[in-house]
C-alpha cells in the first residue's frame, strides 16, 4: 500500500478538484491527511488504486511523490504514537506522512509513509508483542 503526497495551493476548491478527479475514475480515497501553511499545502492520500491515482495525478500535472506505507496497530493510549515514532527514529527511518486508518476498541491503526519500509517494519515488529502489528 502506498500514499501519495500531493502539493496543493492553499485556496478554495483544491481538495474538491482532486476528489472529483479521483472519483470520476472510480478511485476511492481510503485514508487522508493534510495541512496548509501560508499559501501552500500538502495532502497525503491513500486510495484503492495506486496505478489509477498515478494516472490522475500525472494527468492533472500535480506535483506529488509516492511513499510506501507501513501500518501498525497499537494501544490507543497516551504515548503510543511517540513510542512508534521513537522506534522509527532510532532506526534512522524518516517519517514523511502519518495517516490514521482505523480504530477498534482500545486499538488504533496508523499508517506511516516512510523512506525505508523494511527498516520501519523491523522497528515496529516488536510492538506486536504489546498488541501492535506492523503491516
Amino acid at each position: 500500500m502506498n500514499a501519495f503526497i500531493v502539493k496543493l495551493e492553499n485556496q478554495p476548491g483544491q481538495l474538491a478538484q482532486l476528489g472529483e478527479a479521483l472519483g470520476e475514475r472510480g478511485i476511492n480515497i481510503t485514508g487522508i491527511s493534510g495541512m496548509t501553511w501560508d499559501d501552500q499545502g500538502a495532502l497525503a492520500v491513500i486510495t484503492n488504486d495506486d496505478a489509477g491515482t498515478r494516472t490522475v495525478l500525472d494527468g492533472r500535472g500535480d506535483d506529488y511523490r509516492e511513499l510506501e506505507l507501513v501500518s501498525v496497530t497499537m494501544d490507543d493510549r497516551p504515548g503510543s504514537l511517540g513510542d512508534a515514532a521513537r522506534r522509527l527514529a532510532d532506526r534512522n527511518v524518516n517519517i514523511a506522512a502519518v495517516i490514521p486508518t482505523g480504530s477498534q476498541g482500545s486499538m488504533v491503526t496508523v499508517a506511516f509513509g516512510v523512506d525505508d519500509a523494511r527498516a520501519a517494519r523491523e522497528a515496529l515488529a516488536d510492538m506486536a508483542a504489546t498488541g501492535g502489528e506492523p503491516v
